[in-house]
């Protein structure tokens, strides 16, 4: 029996640097969630002294979350898994979701069962609520070895402007960012 398709849906630093093989990349959304840079990097945008802000997901009602979906050849199905679990090893954990397309021009609106990674508040790494003054500030002042944390944020905007999608966190924690 063949096993389904391997999706994998990212809203963070997958949207604009997924890192990994896929066969198809498409833009999508989840309902129910929104983007928050809650999460703490001490391995990627960050140092254990000094913690980045990524971005995690926060249920609320009626949000949608826009972000990249790939599609993984199920060759490479166990080498992206372990991939992945590794690049998000700082808090995140592994689960599943519906990720929904926009309408195609003969009204079917499809949807897959996604993998995303996803940071709650039991992990170490949680930063949780902040002002965005507050995040801007942090997120200016971090660095890992993935590179500056301020790269994160505007990737990540570009990345959303791009697919046309909203998010307003994400575009004023930007807007703080590049007018300092």
């Amino acid at each position: 029996m063949e096993r389904s398709p391997l999706w994998i849906f990212g809203y963070g630093s997958l949207v604009w640097r997924p890192d990994f093989a896929f066969v198809e990349r498409r833009t999508g959304w989840i309902e129910g969630f929104t983007r928050r840079f809650w999460q703490g990097s001490t391995d990627h945008r960050g140092v254990p002294e000094s913690p980045g802000r990524v971005a995690t997901l926060v249920r609320q009602p009626g949000a949608r979350c826009w972000g990249s979906v790939y599609r993984v050849a199920s060759e490479a199905r166990g080498s992206v898994l372990t991939k992945l679990d590794h690049r998000e090893r700082g808090g995140f954990v592994r689960d599943e979701v519906n990720v929904r397309f926009p309408i195609a021009p003969d009204g079917f609106e499809p949807s897959v069962q996604a993998q995303l990674y996803l940071a709650t508040p039991e992990n170490a790494n949680y930063l949780g609520p902040a002002s965005l003054t507050e995040i801007a500030e942090q997120v200016r002042a971090s660095h890992g070895p993935s590179g500056p944390n301020v790269e994160y944020v505007l990737e990540l905007a570009a990345a959303l402007r791009e697919m046309e999608a909203e998010d307003d966190h994400v575009f004023a924690l930007e807007a703080l960012l590049v007018e300092s």
